[in-house]
């Protein structure tokens, strides 16, 4: 069931929508610190339900970056639920499966309820 309604949410997203998500997910220089930045020191990882977090040993430097593009994701995720009929948690666990391939080696992850470091 959750991959028939993963694939019509991913052929329903143009790529417009994409791009947008895409470019609140990665850019935030007003705060000093860009997700790519802060994922590959361990300031930040990605948890299955979309959003950020703090993973375990990081400081609180990436806490400004967190409540930021989680609030910009949430408004995404909400969007995207409401063109395609789902709720705005299946569509950001849907996000994180889809994204999840291209996150770098090393990158924090919470899945389950259990923080591991991507290997690949």
């Amino acid at each position: 069931m959750i991959m028939i309604i993963f694939k019509r949410f991913l052929a329903s997203v143009n790529r417009p929508v994409a791009l947008i998500v895409l470019l609140l997910a990665t850019t935030h220089a007003a705060f000093g610190l860009d997700l790519a930045t802060a994922r590959s020191r361990g300031l930040v990882g990605e948890v299955d339900t979309g959003y950020l977090a703090i993973p375990p040993g990081a400081t609180l430097e990436g806490k400004e970056l967190v409540e930021s593009v989680n609030k910009e994701r949430h408004a995404a995720y909400v969007s995207l639920a409401a063109k395609n009929g789902v709720t705005a948690e299946v569509s950001g666990q849907l996000t994180f499966e889809k994204r999840y391939p291209s996150f770098p080696a090393g990158t924090w992850v919470k899945i389950q309820g259990k923080w591991i470091k991507k290997a690949t």
